[in-house]
């Protein structure tokens, strides 16, 4: 790109690291998105954001602020109503859609609401009846807390007894958890830049289902784009994860993660609003098959927060 290009972009704060359990991935996404904006000849800062966050921002003289951190503090919308406070444009989502999609347990019932294909699922607490929440959702269940991403304090269950020790292990992480059947079917991930849907991944994971290490440190995990899927079914799979992606007031760029329930019908999982940006990512292995490299996806993503 010319000096001239993007000069209309300002001085840019790219903020990453911070101090969620996701902090390993985003210092990773950090840093290639940061060479990714040195090789376009961007201005740019980069921050790893600490509690004083607030006092030092306005000592950097930024224009925009390009988003990569992942989950609580940076993905749940309280960033994001801080830099609508201080004025400066960000990527990604808005305060509301960025809080909503964070909270797995509310999307959810927004989706069913409106009638939008998502898995059943039973709230865990302490006095939860766990017989009989297994028998409901078929004696396999997946426990996850309801706002954290990365599959962090996520578990299966095959028993009661399970259960509860996967409520207990979800519960340090939120004191909202969830439990959804287990659905042994293909699991695919849209990536969503700007108006464009990116070509779908089919995600083929040896674990015992798709966890932290297996997203972004095994390389026994597979990935498949295009996914294998019929024209029809891709196009349903694309018209699905965008009417998830509008229905919770997402904008810029983000991931919808699909899974295939027992009797072959899509299921909504979840909205990413901040995805991964590593070497085992998923939104640049979209792009790539859309035919954008690594750098031109910053830059559209860039774009988009003007």
């Amino acid at each position: 790109m010319s000096p001239t290009d993007v000069a209309k972009f300002g001085r840019v704060g790219l903020l990453y690291g911070g101090s969620s359990s996701e902090r390993e991935v985003s210092l990773m996404s950090g840093k290639a998105v940061h060479q990714a904006l040195i090789n376009l000849g961007v201005d740019v800062v980069a921050i790893d954001v600490q509690e004083d966050l607030l006092q030092r921002l306005p000592g950097h003289n930024l224009d925009l602020v390009f988003i990569a951190l992942h989950g609580p503090g940076g993905e749940d919308g309280t960033l994001q109503g801080a830099l609508e406070y201080l004025g400066l444009p960000y990527t990604g989502s808005g305060v509301l859609a960025s809080a909503l999609a964070m909270d797995k347990l509310r999307c959810k019932q927004m989706w069913q609401g409106i009638g939008l294909p998502t898995a059943d699922f039973a709230i865990l607490n302490q006095n939860s009846d766990w017989a009989a929440i297994m028998q409901n959702l078929g004696g396999k269940a997946i426990v996850k807390p309801a706002c954290e991403g990365s599959s962090i304090g996520m578990s299966r269950a095959e028993s009661a007894d399970q259960l509860k020790q996967a409520w207990a292990a979800a519960a340090e992480f939120g004191t909202e958890v969830l439990a959804e059947p287990l659905m042994e079917g293909e699991e695919y991930t849209i990536a969503i830049l700007g108006d464009q849907v990116l070509p779908s991944i089919r995600i083929q994971s040896n674990a015992t289902f798709y966890d932290y290490q297996a997203k972004y440190f095994s390389d026994q995990t597979q990935y498949f784009c295009p996914a294998g899927l019929s024209e029809a079914r891709e196009a349903e799979l694309r018209k699905l994860s965008m009417a998830a992606f509008k229905s919770v007031g997402c904008s810029g760029w983000g991931r919808v993660d699909v899974m295939v329930d027992n009797s072959g019908e899509f299921q909504l999982l979840e909205i990413n609003t901040v995805p991964g940006m590593t070497s085992h990512s998923l939104v640049p292995m979209a792009a790539k098959a859309a035919s954008l490299n690594f750098d031109q996806l910053v830059l559209a993503i860039l774009e988009e927060a003007l």
